[in-house]
């Protein structure tokens, strides 16, 4: 039986990172033909050199990460704020603008970018930076989003947190004593939920069936995000 994606040629950024490896196989299992990269695509010669290898694209995963480091407001260096806006924003940017024309020109496409929701909650202490690229790669979103819309070009982002992954939540962290005593009590829905959660709502919002929905930035975070 054919599965959801038979046929689609699917593309996933960083898919060592993050939320890449559970989403990449999301989309194989339902057929489609997935171009797996894990450069960090950090020059528009990269982002070339991708596209020309992998053609024509019907869906982006724009799946971007970096480590936040703990640094208050006063002490924020330049190469590390630098560093994250590298990692996150300015792929992120530079991958969309280079699908984006030819999308536009034959009135489809989707792009799925996995964000946090970090800043959609007024950040954390200490991660004003990560917060700051976070928030940035949101808002391009956003407006990417409306700007594209009327091309039949779905652009959203999964803003989540206490999601299993091997960038900020492996199983080690989650199963700490301290974790499950401090940081499970904040989490509205008592839980770190699977991957594969995440790789479902991917699934969704790079379907034929999800054709109102642009520039969304979804809070992906059990409730943490509207919590007290």
């Amino acid at each position: 039986m054919p599965g959801r994606y038979e046929n689609k040629r699917v593309l996933v950024t960083c898919v060592d990172k993050y939320m890449g490896r559970p989403i990449a196989d999301a989309f194989a299992a339902e057929g489609a033909v997935v171009f797996e990269d894990s450069d960090p695509l950090v020059t528009n010669e990269a982002v070339d050199a991708l596209l020309s290898r992998v053609g024509e694209i019907d869906i982006l995963v724009a799946n971007f990460a970096e480590d936040p480091f703990r640094t208050r407001v006063g002490q924020i260096k330049d190469d590390e704020w630098l560093q994250l806006f590298d990692a996150m924003v300015h792929p992120l940017m530079r991958v969309v603008r280079a699908v984006s024309p030819a999308w536009m020109e034959r009135k489809r496409g989707k792009v799925v970018a996995v964000t946090s929701a970090a800043p959609l909650r007024g950040g954390l202490p200490g991660t004003s930076g990560y917060c700051a690229a976070r928030g940035a790669q949101n808002a391009f979103i956003r407006s990417a989003g409306l700007e594209l819309a009327p091309y039949n070009i779905q652009v959203n982002a999964i803003a989540q947190n206490y999601i299993r992954n091997e960038r900020y939540f492996p199983d080690e962290l989650i199963e700490s004593e301290v974790f499950q005593q401090k940081v499970i009590p904040t989490i509205p829905t008592g839980k770190v939920a699977d991957a594969e959660e995440t790789a479902e709502l991917a699934l969704y919002l790079a379907s034929d069936k999800c054709t109102h929905m642009v520039g969304q930035v979804i809070p992906w975070a059990g409730g943490w995000v509207t919590s007290t």
